[in-house]
C-alpha cells in the first residue's frame, strides 16, 4: 500500500518493497533484493550494485512505485 510519500534514497529496501509493491520488478532487474532483511538503504544498495541512484529513482517513479 502506497503512503503517497515518494521513494527516497534513505529509505530501506525492505520498506520500499513493503510500501510500494510495484518496485519489486524494478529492484529485481538491478539485482537489488531483500538480502540482509532489506535493512540497507536504497542508496547503499544502488551503490553496492553499481546502479545510478538518480536513474533508479526515475525508473521506480515510472513504474508507479513512488506514487
Amino acid at each position: 500500500m502506497s503512503t503517497g510519500t515518494p521513494i527516497r534514497p534513505e529509505m530501506t529496501v525492505g520498506a520500499i518493497a513493503e510500501q510500494y509493491p510495484a518496485s519489486a520488478p524494478v529492484l529485481a532487474r538491478h539485482g537489488i533484493d531483500l538480502c540482509c532483511g532489506g535493512k540497507h538503504t536504497l542508496e547503499f544498495a544502488a551503490r553496492a550494485h553499481g546502479v545510478d541512484l538518480a536513474a533508479l529513482l526515475v525508473e521506480l517513479e515510472g513504474a508507479g512505485a513512488g506514487r
